[in-house]
């Protein structure tokens, strides 16, 4: 591939060592090269008008402006995706909110299998950052729906699927929403460590109770379950009652935890009783699964392309068949709320 034809790259972090480990080891990929290295955001924003980089990787702990307060003066400016590279902190939620498309966790520098697998991990989304417009709005008004009374919820459970983009999405879904809903089951393709971190930014900013899933967790109103960042997460009928199984294994449709796993357990366990959602993300977990909840009679909604970070699994599922109602995030709360209070 000719140099103008690779994906450009500038990178930023004040560490020499960890800019020249991410810079060798993501020009393995032929199909990558960084045009120039950063050790603070303001020799970072010279570079990027230099060189017109095609995406920006950028630590969050940096000197004279931290990353976060970079990417909020930076993306109203320049039409640039930014990766966010970190140690496992709370804070790289906060770089979601500010515009960044998407992070991965720092390794441990003494693993070399750790560093193999964190530029792997860092090339595959570097090649899916450069597709996103981030110049979308992908804003959502918030707007809390009216409670209304409640139908016995304890039959029926909303189950969620997302991947790029989705920790933004699932918090603005669950911040337009009432608690009196059905109990939610969600998978979000996340590291593990940043899962447990994500289900406390969720109970700390929405009105549910929010936990990252352990087996035996039973799927109650008002309660939102995490799967963890290294395990799948099936639902169980228990008597008249559902709860979760965690389990390791295998990726399946490309990923552990899999939205496919959560989503044909839905269907099997509880059918038409059942709404399933699929948001923004790369890839086609969760297409197959959220087809088989519809064909055993549960409504289904996926995210349309203009709202999506990345309009991958809601497309695949949406071509599938699987979508019953396709809508923007902000029209998702409204949609969602009138289907899973039905009366059945």
């Amino acid at each position: 591939m000719h140099a103008q034809n690779k994906i450009s790259v500038l990178v930023v972090d004040d560490s020499l060592v960890f800019r020249e480990v991410i810079s060798r080891g993501i020009e393995t990929d032929p199909n990558i090269r960084v045009v120039a290295k950063a050790g603070d955001p303001f020799e970072a924003r010279d570079y990027i008008l230099k060189y017109q980089p095609d995406l920006m990787i950028c630590d969050i702990q940096m000197p004279k402006m931290n990353g976060i307060e970079f990417i909020r003066r930076l993306l109203p400016q320049y039409s640039l995706p930014v990766l966010i590279v970190s140690s496992a902190n709370n804070v790289v939620f906060d770089a979601l909110n500010a515009g960044a498309v998407d992070f991965v966790g720092k390794p441990n520098a003494n693993s070399p299998e750790d560093v193999k697998n964190f530029i792997m991990d860092l090339i595959q989304k570097i090649k899916m950052a450069v597709c996103v417009n981030v110049r979308k709005d992908h804003s959502c008004e918030v707007q809390v729906i009216n409670e209304m009374q409640s139908v016995p919820m304890e039959k029926k459970i909303i189950a969620v699927g997302a991947s790029t983009g989705g920790t933004e999405a699932i918090l603005q879904l669950l911040q337009s929403l009432p608690t009196n809903i059905p109990g939610m089951v969600v998978v979000q393709h996340i590291p593990p460590v940043f899962s447990g971190m994500f289900a406390q930014r969720l109970e700390q900013t929405t009105p549910f109770r929010v936990k990252e899933a352990q087996t035996g967790d039973f799927v109650e109103q008002g309660k939102v379950l995490i799967a963890s960042g290294d395990k799948h997460m099936r639902v169980k009928k228990v008597g008249s009652k559902f709860k979760v199984d965690c389990f390791e294994g295998e990726k399946v449709s490309g990923h552990c935890p899999s939205v496919d796993v959560l989503f044909h357990s839905v269907a099997k366990e509880i059918g038409k009783y059942a709404v399933g959602v699929i948001l923004t993300g790369m890839g086609n977990d969760g297409a197959k699964g959220l087809l088989a909840m519809r064909r055993r009679g549960a409504r289904t909604i996926g995210q349309h392309e203009a709202s999506s970070v990345v309009y991958g699994m809601p497309k695949v599922a949406y071509n599938v068949g699987a979508v019953e109602k396709q809508a923007s995030l902000s029209r998702i709360p409204q949609l969602l709320y009138s289907m899973a209070m039905e009366k059945i």
